[in-house]
Protein backbone atom coordinates (compact mmCIF):
# COMPACT_ATOMS: atom_id res chain seq x y z
CA UNK A 1 0.00 0.00 0.00
CA UNK A 2 1.25 3.45 -0.87
CA UNK A 3 0.77 5.95 1.93
CA UNK A 4 -1.29 9.03 1.11
CA UNK A 5 0.07 12.47 1.92
CA UNK A 6 -2.07 14.13 4.60
CA UNK A 7 -1.17 17.58 3.25
CA UNK A 8 -4.07 17.14 0.81
CA UNK A 9 -6.48 17.48 3.75
CA UNK A 10 -7.75 21.05 3.78
CA UNK A 11 -10.28 20.51 6.56
CA UNK A 12 -12.75 18.09 8.09
CA UNK A 13 -16.50 17.75 8.31
CA UNK A 14 -18.33 16.05 11.14
CA UNK A 15 -22.00 15.31 10.58
CA UNK A 16 -24.14 14.87 13.68
CA UNK A 17 -27.05 12.53 12.96
CA UNK A 18 -30.34 12.83 14.82
CA UNK A 19 -34.08 12.27 14.45
CA UNK A 20 -37.18 13.87 15.98
CA UNK A 21 -36.69 12.05 19.29
CA UNK A 22 -32.96 12.82 19.57
CA UNK A 23 -33.05 16.42 18.30
CA UNK A 24 -32.95 17.82 21.87
CA UNK A 25 -29.71 15.90 22.46
CA UNK A 26 -28.35 17.24 19.16
CA UNK A 27 -29.22 20.77 20.30
CA UNK A 28 -27.34 20.29 23.59
CA UNK A 29 -24.31 18.91 21.74
CA UNK A 30 -24.35 21.78 19.23
CA UNK A 31 -24.47 24.40 22.00
CA UNK A 32 -21.53 22.73 23.78
CA UNK A 33 -19.52 22.63 20.55
CA UNK A 34 -20.26 26.29 19.85
CA UNK A 35 -19.06 27.26 23.34
CA UNK A 36 -15.80 25.29 23.18
CA UNK A 37 -14.51 25.25 19.61
CA UNK A 38 -13.76 27.53 16.67
CA UNK A 39 -15.82 25.72 14.04
CA UNK A 40 -18.39 26.53 11.34
CA UNK A 41 -21.74 24.99 12.20
CA UNK A 42 -24.03 24.17 9.29
CA UNK A 43 -27.78 24.38 9.03
CA UNK A 44 -30.17 21.92 10.62
CA UNK A 45 -31.40 19.42 8.05
CA UNK A 46 -34.56 17.80 9.41
CA UNK A 47 -34.52 15.38 6.48
CA UNK A 48 -31.86 13.32 4.71
CA UNK A 49 -29.61 15.54 2.55
CA UNK A 50 -26.98 14.51 0.00
CA UNK A 51 -25.37 11.21 0.93
CA UNK A 52 -26.63 11.36 4.52
CA UNK A 53 -29.45 8.90 5.30
CA UNK A 54 -30.59 10.70 8.44
CA UNK A 55 -31.30 14.20 9.64
CA UNK A 56 -28.05 16.03 10.36
CA UNK A 57 -26.05 19.18 10.82
CA UNK A 58 -22.44 19.70 9.81
CA UNK A 59 -19.44 20.84 11.81
CA UNK A 60 -16.62 22.15 9.58
CA UNK A 61 -13.20 22.45 11.20
CA UNK A 62 -9.50 22.78 10.47
CA UNK A 63 -6.96 19.95 10.54
CA UNK A 64 -5.30 21.65 13.53
CA UNK A 65 -8.49 21.14 15.57
CA UNK A 66 -8.89 17.42 14.75
CA UNK A 67 -6.89 16.05 17.70
CA UNK A 68 -8.94 18.08 20.17
CA UNK A 69 -12.45 18.00 18.66
CA UNK A 70 -12.81 14.38 17.52
CA UNK A 71 -11.85 12.84 20.88
CA UNK A 72 -14.17 15.35 22.59
CA UNK A 73 -17.01 14.30 20.27
CA UNK A 74 -16.27 10.63 21.01
CA UNK A 75 -16.73 11.25 24.73
CA UNK A 76 -19.56 13.81 24.57
CA UNK A 77 -21.77 12.80 21.63
CA UNK A 78 -24.60 11.82 23.97
CA UNK A 79 -25.46 8.61 22.14
CA UNK A 80 -25.72 10.35 18.77
CA UNK A 81 -23.91 9.07 15.70
CA UNK A 82 -21.23 11.38 14.35
CA UNK A 83 -19.73 10.81 10.88
CA UNK A 84 -16.31 12.45 10.34
CA UNK A 85 -14.46 12.74 7.03
CA UNK A 86 -11.55 14.71 5.61
CA UNK A 87 -11.87 17.29 2.86
CA UNK A 88 -9.33 16.55 0.11
CA UNK A 89 -11.34 17.71 -2.90
CA UNK A 90 -12.36 14.13 -3.70
CA UNK A 91 -15.86 13.79 -2.23
CA UNK A 92 -16.49 10.12 -2.97
CA UNK A 93 -13.31 8.68 -1.41
CA UNK A 94 -13.51 11.21 1.45
CA UNK A 95 -16.96 9.91 2.39
CA UNK A 96 -16.50 6.25 1.43
CA UNK A 97 -12.87 5.33 2.07
CA UNK A 98 -11.62 7.82 4.67
CA UNK A 99 -14.60 7.94 7.03
CA UNK A 100 -14.53 7.77 10.82
CA UNK A 101 -17.70 6.76 12.64
CA UNK A 102 -18.47 7.65 16.25
CA UNK A 103 -21.44 5.51 17.15
CA UNK A 104 -23.38 3.33 14.77
CA UNK A 105 -22.28 3.28 11.15
CA UNK A 106 -24.96 4.27 8.64
CA UNK A 107 -25.20 3.44 4.95
CA UNK A 108 -24.50 6.55 2.90
CA UNK A 109 -25.95 7.22 -0.55
CA UNK A 110 -22.70 7.37 -2.53
CA UNK A 111 -24.60 8.03 -5.79
CA UNK A 112 -25.32 11.51 -4.40
CA UNK A 113 -21.56 12.22 -4.57
CA UNK A 114 -20.99 11.17 -8.19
Amino acid sequence: MTAKDTSSITGYHAHVYYDAASKPAAEVLRAAIEERFEVRLGRWHDRPVGPHPQWSYQIAFTPALFAELVPWLALNRGGLTVFVHPETGEALPDHRDHAIWLGEKAELDFDALK
